[in-house]
């Protein structure tokens, strides 16, 4: 249906029937595999949003000062972007790529050790 999403969903399934991948999926920690689909649903969320908005990867790298290729190497579903560059990315779309459930409570996060 989505164009972008069908993409990356053909080639998350592509990984799937590699036997390198499969041998390599094996090894994983579940910690590995919750990031790497992660940022396959982090790269479908603003392709998603790239669509409704009606723009392209190049739209996108011109918003941010980046070039085309940095963006799509973002957008590839492997990348691991930064808070940061979610945050960037975000604002150049004007809506939200994550959304964090935040306690009803307070809780005191402890000074960083220098």
């Amino acid at each position: 249906m989505v164009l972008y999403q069908l993409r990356l969903t053909i080639k998350y399934n592509d990984m799937k029937t590699n036997k390198l991948m499969n041998e390599i999926r094996q090894t994983m920690t579940p910690e590995m595999k919750n990031q790497m689909e992660l940022s396959v649903s982090i790269a479908n969320r603003i392709y998603e949003i790239l669509e409704e908005k009606g723009m392209s990867q190049k739209d996108l790298a011109l918003a941010l000062g980046k070039t085309e290729t940095e963006v799509s190497r973002w957008l590839s579903g492997t990348h691991n972007l930064t808070i940061a560059t979610i945050a960037k990315i975000s604002v150049a779309l004007g809506q939200d790529i994550l959304q964090v459930v935040r306690p009803l409570k307070r809780v005191k996060l402890a000074a960083a050790v220098l």
